[in-house]
């Protein structure tokens, strides 16, 4: 099925390691490989470059906005290139920003009418994690899905892509079942598991011939949160799945960074690409 994906690309090595991915979950897919140029509009070494002294200044903003430009470009071609590479149909978008990049690839996923937005994540943890990444900026504010790609993948976690199933965190929520709607969409013909974590007696969802299987939450350290995201890795990781997805509640950014939830907990502890799916009526708010 081609579905139409918004890639994220910084020329990080995290986002060259979505891109393949990606490539790997939906070779069909049309893709748009999109650079936000946000400021200062250039890197720091062609700042360095540029800079001939104050008297200068208005030619310094010149040349700024000129060669921030140019290297903007060169950055999605870059990207577009290894997309190409690894097979699919891609193309360059360059977008001028002020900051906030969640919000802008939130608004570019509903102009461009995407059915998935795709980032890479440099693995925070800990406080950094805490305080929040553009990865999750665009997972709080995009309302459509997002699949974020950890960096690096081991090995089985690579090899998983190809054929692994898709694992769903089922707790019978608005959410949970937009997450399963999506997976199926997006996923078709792939294996779905479907894992229930929170020890509760919870409905079964509505497709047919579903299962659910019920899985054991370790108590310890930590928020409830984090206890079914560990839960759900360790599934993952025992079935060799090749994502795993889960549903979101749709609480504020700030209340999520701070209080942690299963979605944002799964996206900071989960070495598998994780999919969020943003609760069904998140995009009319």
């Amino acid at each position: 099925m081609a579905i139409n994906v918004i890639v994220g690309f910084d020329g990080s090595p995290a986002a060259a390691a979505a891109i393949d991915v990606g490539a790997a979950l939906f070779p069909q897919a049309r893709v748009w490989i999109t650079h936000l140029w946000t400021p200062p509009f250039a890197s720091e070494s062609l700042r360095r470059r540029l800079w001939t002294g104050a008297a200068e200044l208005n030619a310094f903003i010149a040349a700024i906005e000129r060669e921030g430009e140019a290297e903007a470009r060169r950055l999605a071609d870059r990207g577009v290139r290894l997309a190409r590479t690894a097979g699919w149909n891609a193309e360059p978008l360059v977008r001028r920003a002020y900051g906030g990049e969640g919000l802008y690839f939130a608004q570019l996923a509903q102009e461009l009418d995407a059915d998935l937005v795709l980032v890479g994540s440099r693995g925070l943890g800990g406080a950094q994690a805490v305080l929040g990444s553009v990865s999750d900026m665009v997972v709080h504010y995009t309302p459509r899905p997002v699949l974020v790609v950890p960096h690096p993948l081991l090995t089985a976690e690579q090899a998983a892509l190809e054929s692994g199933p898709a694992l769903i965190g089922w707790d019978g929520s608005p959410g949970a079942e937009a997450a399963l709607a999506a997976t199926q969409e997006l996923f078709p013909g792939r294996d779905l598991a479907i894992v229930c974590v929170d020890g509760a007696e919870v409905p079964s969802p509505q497709a047919g011939g579903a299962t659910v299987d019920r899985l054991d939450v370790a108590s310890g350290s930590g928020t409830p949160g984090r206890a079914v995201a560990e839960a759900l890795s360790a599934c993952g990781r025992s079935r060799d799945a090749s994502v795993l997805v889960v549903g979101s509640r749709g609480r504020s950014a700030a209340r999520e960074i701070l209080m942690g939830s299963v979605a944002m907990a799964t996206l900071h502890h989960a070495h598998r690409p994780v999919m969020v799916v943003p609760r069904p009526d998140q995009e009319r708010e």
